[in-house]
This record gives structure tokens, sequence and C-alpha cells, in this order.
């Protein structure tokens, strides 16, 4: 099974978290995409979706999937989502795709976070992947100053402007052992708009795409 075809057997099984005449959260990127894709095939037994980007908002509307702004829902049963890393805990980095903030806000609605990965995402210690940091742009310099204090190599994503207007930091050669203590630590620095530590509000279910199927833990 080619790691495409695990990332899609996750994004199906979440399906079935979906309940009738809800509002999905709704995260961003390549797994998530087979879920949105999923979800199309029910799109007539739910309101619609509250989307964390507009790469996804633009999928969802494209399968005729009606989304809501954020500030139209009091909460949402489920978050759909994946994951640049996942630990044993179910402590995350995101942001491979810039979309941090916004997923973060979805994720703080929703009363369970479903995160779908395939297995290459599993680690035991996160900080291999690169940890994103957005930052608003006048603060980049210093946040980087800041970053390296907490002792991290940032670099700054070149190109890149997320939905919200902002730049992004790449932070390497972070050993992350204590997630939710560098999430308030990074959090904390002016000019940080949110990091993509997904500790203080982790998944609550995991599917996980393997060669030999979803696992779920």
């Amino acid at each position: 099974m080619t790691q495409d075809e695990m990332k899609k057997a996750a994004g199906q099984a979440a399906l079935e978290y979906v309940t009738k005449g809800s509002i999905v959260g709704v995260g961003t990127g390549s797994t998530v995409n087979h879920f949105i894709d999923a979800l199309g095939s029910m799109k007539d037994q739910i309101q619609g979706a509250v989307s964390s980007s507009e790469a996804s908002t633009e999928r969802l509307k494209d399968l005729g999937i009606n989304v809501f702004d954020a500030n139209e829902v009091a909460s949402l049963d489920i978050y759909v989502d994946g994951a640049d890393e996942i630990n044993a805990a179910k402590d995350m980095i995101k942001g491979g795709g810039a979309a941090l903030t916004r997923e973060k806000i979805v994720a703080a609605i929703a009363e369970k976070f479903i995160c779908i990965v395939d297995n290459t995402k599993e680690v035991d210690v996160l900080g291999t992947f690169p940890l994103p940091v957005e930052v608003i742009p006048m603060a980049r310099s210093y946040v980087a100053r800041e970053l390296v204090k907490l002792g991290g190599d940032p670099c700054y994503r070149q190109g890149v402007v997320t939905d919200n207007g902002n730049v992004i930091l790449d932070v390497y050669n972070m050993e992350i052992t204590e997630p939710k203590a560098m999430e308030d630590k990074i959090n904390a620095i002016a000019g940080v708009v949110t990091v993509g530590l997904f500790a203080n509000r982790g998944a609550d279910v995991v599917l996980v795409g393997t060669p030999d199927g979803v696992k779920k833990w």
C-alpha cells in the first residue's frame, strides 16, 4: 500500500465519526483532502463544514458542501485534521501547510479532535519535522532571536504568506520533550500568532493508515 493509499484509508475511516445533521470541522492538507472527498459522499446528511484554510474551503465548495464561518458556530462535534508529527501522548506538530492558526481555532471550537495520518507521522519525540511558528511580519527577526534562546534554529519560510497575512518561521533542530511547556513558552513571545504545537489541545482519537489497514488509538 502506497503512502497516499494509507492517507486515503485514514481519511475515509474518519467518516464514521460524522453525525447526521452536524457541522464538521475540517482541516488542511493531503490526508484531509481524502476526508473532504469522502465527506462529499454524505453531503446531503450534514449541515456543512467549518474550514481551516482557503484551500480546504474551495475543495468543500466544489463538492457542494456548505461552508460556515467559525463565528457562526458555537461548537462543533468533531474536527478532522492531519498532523506532520504525532507522539504517543497525542501531541502534534502541525503547520506544514501554513494553516496552523486557523487549525488551532477550529480545534478549540470542536468537542472531539480526530487526527488522521499515515504511519510515517508517528514519532517518539516531536521535533524532527521543523516546528512552524506563525509570526506578525514586523516581529520576524525578534521572534527568531527568541527561538534561538529556546534552543531552536529558525528559518524564514520564503515566499509564504498565511491566509491571515503573516509569515512562517520553521524551527529546526528542536527535540521537544515537553510539548505543552514549549507551546506555552513560544506562544508567550511578542509577535507570535501561534506555534504549530498542538499539545494543550491534542488529538482525542488518532486514525493511522498502515499497510495493514487503519489503526485506531
